[in-house]
């Protein structure tokens, strides 16, 4: 039997299972989807099944059960900051404690445990730090045989930031940046005082940057005063945090608020309150010191490896908008970032790890394409289960037996202005939805991005929306020249396509800007004239570049918007009765699963919302 080596990230958020079958990324999952529990942080049971699953296989068949840190390390940083900071921070120490030692400590007694449950499990639990399993997920995956390896997040056991060099099989650490001075840590205490929720609402600072004014006298002086009070920036893109305005080393808040105050002038948002240009111009502050900082580390990363393509992962590489200055600098050739660059992808980075380097196995990169596989690593369902679920609701539909008549009828509806959740194939592994787990609508449609926001996301509606493109046609819509696939870079939309900007645009109130047109595809045109690309390609993902093929046959345009299929505050749909239920309980006009069409007109709506029921894979 080819040897298995199954990856788990747990117990902090976004917990996760991979499985390598003889080197080979067979199934990659994110708890959440089967619980149903945003970011849920409890050991994968429902992923590990899946994986195994989707391999044929029984834990008793696996060689190696790797996790994506080390907790023993995690604990020593514990107890030196609290024993650093004493006495304060005593509250959150004796909070903290209990969890630590009844559990946590215990890391290989509780997997094993956990394991016990899902079957007869004796082979070895490996442990690797986790900043080398972000290196992993970042370098193995990618299509490169050396590249610059640079991870950022909020912390590991003690890593916040590392740079490493890959080659081959091997990945040797180069440096090393250690808590508390983390770029995450300091994204996510901006992320706290706007008003959004740390570890989900880094997404939303970034959407919300855009809209301040970088000329403005306070967005200059956010950032004289962030660069002079709150962080030390170097060189060499190392940093050093100002402890006293922080909070996290110690307490359960990110920062101190009356410092924060007295500092920046303006008091912490409260969330859901109004966005005022306060708090546009302080996420356009952060933003852009963000985007110094990764250049700067991408370019020491450059001098120690003198390497000509970067890899990136950590929650920090899910920047778009710096991945897209860095790719735009030109200062490596070729940049790949892992699609699932959190916690969910220390999950991978843990397989690759106990595959390549527990052995000292070697590495052969083939043909130039990453190993990803789209990112389709997920759950797929078939006509039957399918059917069954549309049969239990009574659910009026339509089965095309060929899929040329799938792409037409839905190219249609796009056309028309409908809303269309697509659900096809596997499901994506990671935070973005690259359709197969879609809400599609009409870029060209001004009223798409306000509609989709308010009345089938429910979120802010001054959130963008990104598209996805034909490959071969993205030149024409964005200054792109190279393939984005994952969505994780932020290109310009192509002078050609734009509208020009009125006489004091940066100036007018968010929802003034929001609305105004300001491209011939304004649905995923962002304030700044720019665009989170995904470009699609016909050999990872056939039958949306079809879909996308058939739109631009009826209405000349090769792109759609896409957002993942939702609402706020769920994860993404995993299985039909999910896609299903979201779909009657939204402002969605059309379902398409597999070769299943649905309109929203010709059902009768249940007395009651669709019952939720477990995600099942049979």
């Amino acid at each position: 039997m080819e040897p298995a080596v199954l990856g788990i990230s747990a117990f902090y958020h976004d917990s996760a299972a991979a499985l390598l079958v003889n080197g080979q990324l067979v199934a990659a999952a994110q708890e959440e989807r089967f619980t149903r529990i945003k970011h849920d942080a409890a050991f994968p049971a429902h992923a590990v099944r899946y994986v195994l699953e989707e391999a044929g296989l029984r834990l008793e068949d696996v060689s190696a059960v790797v996790f994506y840190d080390k907790p023993l390390l995690k604990f020593e940083r514990l107890l030196e900051t609290y024993h650093a900071f004493a006495p304060a921070g005593l509250g959150s120490f004796l909070k903290a404690m209990p969890a630590w030692i009844g559990d946590k400590l215990f890391a290989r007694r509780q997997l094993r445990r956990e394991l016990s449950a899902l079957g007869n499990y004796s082979a070895p639990v490996l442990f690797t730090e986790h900043h080398l399993s972000h290196a992993a997920s970042a370098f193995y995956p990618s299509p490169f045989e050396a590249a610059a390896i640079l991870t950022v997040d909020g912390v590991g056991e003690w890593a916040t930031t590392t740079i490493a060099h890959g080659r081959g099989g091997g990945i040797k650490m180069l440096r090393e940046l250690r808590f508390p001075h983390s770029l995450g840590l300091l994204y996510s205490a901006f992320t706290y005082y706007c008003g959004f929720r740390v570890n989900s609402g880094e997404y939303k600072l970034m959407g919300l940057a855009p809209y301040g004014d970088p000329d403005a006298p306070q967005t200059r002086e956010f950032t004289r005063n962030i660069l002079s009070h709150l962080v030390d920036v170097r060189p060499d893109g190392s940093l050093l945090l100002n402890l006293e305005y922080f909070g996290f080393a110690t307490g359960l808040r990110m920062t101190r608020d009356r410092q924060w105050q007295q500092l920046l002038g303006i008091p912490r948002r409260e969330p859901e309150s109004d966005l005022t240009a306060a708090y546009m111009n302080l996420a356009r502050a952060i933003q852009g010191v963000t985007e110094e900082i990764v250049m700067r580390l991408a370019r020491t990363a450059r001098e120690l490896t003198g390497a000509e393509n970067l890899v990136m992962a950590g929650g920090v590489a899910l920047n778009c908008v710096a991945n897209g200055k860095l790719l735009a600098s030109g200062l490596f050739k070729n940049i790949w970032v892992q699609p699932a660059a959190g916690d969910a992808g220390g999950a991978l980075g843990a397989a690759y790890a106990g595959w390549y380097l527990h052995p000292g196995r070697t590495r052969v990169v083939s043909d130039g394409r990453d190993e990803m596989r789209g990112s389709y690593l997920g759950p797929e369902f078939s006509d039957k289960q399918i059917a069954a679920v549309l049969r239990r609701h009574n659910l009026s539909h339509t089965f095309c037996e060929d899929f040329d008549g799938v792409a037409g009828t839905t190219a249609r509806w796009l056309a028309d202005g409908k809303v269309v959740g697509w659900f096809q194939g596997r499901m994506e592994f990671g935070p973005r939805a690259l359709g197969n787990r879609s809400i599609l609508g009409d870029p060209r449609n001004p009223e798409m991005q306000q509609r989709m926001n308010l009345k089938i996301k429910y979120r802010e509606g001054f959130r963008p929306f990104a598209p996805s493109v034909l490959a071969e046609d993205a030149g024409a819509y964005f200054q792109l020249d190279q393939p984005s696939p994952y969505m994780l870079v932020t290109a310009p939309v192509a002078r050609a396509r734009r509208r020009p900007e009125p006489p004091g645009y940066a100036q007018w109130g968010l929802y003034e800007r929001l609305y105004h047109r300001r491209s011939d595809i304004p649905a995923v045109t962002h304030v700044d004239y720019s665009a989170r690309v995904q470009t699609v390609h016909r050999e990872t993902n056939r039958r949306y570049w079809q879909l996308l093929g058939a739109f631009k046959a009826l209405t000349g345009y090769g792109l759609l918007v896409n957002t993942s299929f939702n609402v706020r505050g769920e994860p993404i749909v995993c299985t039909p009765e999910e896609a299903c239920r979201c779909f009657m309980q939204t402002d969605m006009d059309c379902l398409v699963i597999g070769n299943f069409l649905l309109e929203k007109q010709q059902q009768a709506i249940p007395d009651k919302t669709l019952r939720a029921e477990p995600a099942m894979l049979d």
